[in-house]
């Protein structure tokens, strides 16, 4: 594998084509117009123009990027995350394309793409599944009967769904028929599909995924797990590696888990099984991710592991170099995702021109990002601007490196999430463990960001008046003994003439 095709944008084809560049591999970026002189663009080794800057006609026109790949004689292509990266059908047009698609197989992509079916696969390897429906609800009176066996409170979730559209809580067998008919609509209307199912809901509980990595030789192997319980309208913002909850029997048990998940559909490449777990450490599987995620740096951190570069060795048909045994949990590792949004008004993407940009460094600080000072921060992608990852020798200290970064990192000309970070990872929550999913709506408040800015503002007042008043003070005494000099002077010149 001598070229890659990069089929993404930003900071994560960026981090793709630095480890791809490592391994003595050219590039190739597509662009959209809006990213014309975007940072991963100018890196690449060659770079193609491929659409307008809205999606459906750039980043997500599969034959166009193929055609691209064909052109210019790429030998694979990486999907990244988001866009194409678990589509099954452009999956296998790369393939019929005759390039290498580095990630998983076609069939692997429509098996966990689907979370009845991934469901009904994992449940051949006894893996513990959060009570529910057997599969896809059609009427409100099998959803009544199945409320009715499993006990109130229940979750309506889209099949095809993710980030949380197409999922509602329904508290009684009262609002069952308006919360299905909600949770349908918005399926439809966001994936073209309606189906949806029925879980217990889990009052309570933590987000926590494992990696995994298989080969094409039958190896998988997982890379511990991941926190991502601090979550706002269901997308994470702040993850860590390892969790700080899980005992070593519940850590291997998770991790064995997600490896039998694996091999419920033959997986090859980088991908993230997800579980809820409970108060009481039981973990239930959620669904699996075919790709690799926008938190893999703290994987990586904690393991000395390159994931974009196992996912290109597997996809170039090499067996993985390590065994089960031989991956090791070193230090800690917490990662915030710096979105350019407004905390203070329900996270709100923002946009506008990155007046000024400077990314915080020293030790134990990673920044992946996409963006440069003067860039315009265009409104049809997602709104992250960059991925900041304090590292360890143990959580204590990640933590204290990831606020130490927070506080260097300036960003200037749009709102972000820098403060909303520092929020978090300072309150007594985050700190001792004791969080779920309902972090944010439980502690966090827009007001309280505000008092802050209002305390800072306080400070700098009091501060700023002190100093005045001290000068105030120092400039009267001098003028007086001014005054005073110039009284004297005219008293000696009238004496004079």
């Amino acid at each position: 594998m001598k070229k890659i095709l990069v089929a993404n944008r930003g900071e994560i084809a960026l981090r793709v084509m630095k480890s791809a560049r490592e391994m003595g591999i050219k590039t190739v970026a597509v662009y959209s117009e809006a990213d014309r002189n975007s940072p991963h663009v100018r890196y690449a080794d060659e770079a193609v123009c491929i659409g307008a800057a809205p999606s459906k006609e750039s980043y997500l026109c599969g034959e166009k990027i193929v055609a691209v790949a064909k052109s210019l004689g790429v030998d694979g292509i990486h999907p990244g995350y988001g866009f194409l990266s678990e589509n099954a059908a452009f999956a296998k047009l790369v393939e019929e394309a005759g390039v290498t698609f580095i990630g998983p197989t076609p069939d692997s992509i429509e098996i966990m793409g689907s979370k009845l079916a991934a469901k009904e696969a994992a449940k051949k390897f006894n893996i513990p599944m959060v009570p529910g429906s057997e599969g896809a609800i059609n009427t409100v009176e099998e959803a009544k009967q199945i409320g009715a066996e499993i006990g109130y409170p229940i979750l309506i979730k889209a099949s095809a769904g993710g980030g949380g559209k197409g999922m509602r809580v329904v508290n009684n067998a009262g609002e069952l028929e308006e919360q299905m008919q909600r949770a349908q609509s918005e399926a439809l209307n966001s994936f073209g599909d309606s189906s949806v199912f029925i879980e217990k809901y889990v009052g309570s509980p933590k987000h926590i995924e494992v990696q995994i990595l298989g080969d094409n030789y039958g190896n998988i192997v997982h890379l511990f797990e991941r926190e991502c319980s601090v979550q706002r309208r269901h997308q994470k913002v702040v993850e860590e590696a390892p969790s700080s909850c899980l005992t070593p029997e519940k850590r291997k048990a998770i991790g064995e888990a997600a490896v039998m998940v694996g091999k419920s559909c033959a997986y090859i490449g980088a991908g993230t099984v997800e579980f809820l777990v409970d108060e009481q450490l039981n973990f239930y599987f959620l669904e699996m991710n075919t790709r690799l995620q926008v938190e893999h740096p703290v994987t990586e951190m904690i393991t000395g592991i390159d994931l974009v570069k196992e996912q290109i060795k597997i996809a170039r048909g090499e067996k993985l170099s390590f065994k089960q045994e031989e991956i090791e949990i070193r230090g800690h590792a917490v990662e915030l995702r710096v979105y350019a949004e407004d905390p203070l008004n329900n996270f709100l993407p923002d946009i506008g021109k990155l007046q000024q940009y400077k990314k915080p460094e020293g030790p134990g600080v990673r920044v992946d990002d996409g963006y440069e000072e003067g860039m315009e921060i265009p409104i049809y992608y997602d709104p992250m601007l960059a991925k900041l990852i304090g590292y360890g020798k143990d959580r204590s200290e990640a933590i204290s490196r990831l606020l130490r970064a927070i506080q260097d990192y300036k960003i200037v000309g749009v709102k972000n999430t820098l403060r909303f970070g520092q929020f978090v990872l300072q309150h007594p929550n985050f700190v001792s463990g004791e969080f779920d999913t309902h972090f944010v709506g439980k502690h966090y408040n827009p007001e309280l960001l505000n008092s802050e800015n209002e305390d800072e503002m306080n400070i700098a007042a009091w501060i700023a008046a002190h100093l005045y008043t001290k000068k105030s003070n120092t400039t009267t005494t001098a003028n007086q003994k001014l005054s005073v000099r110039k009284t004297d002077w005219y008293k000696n010149r009238s004496s004079h003439r």
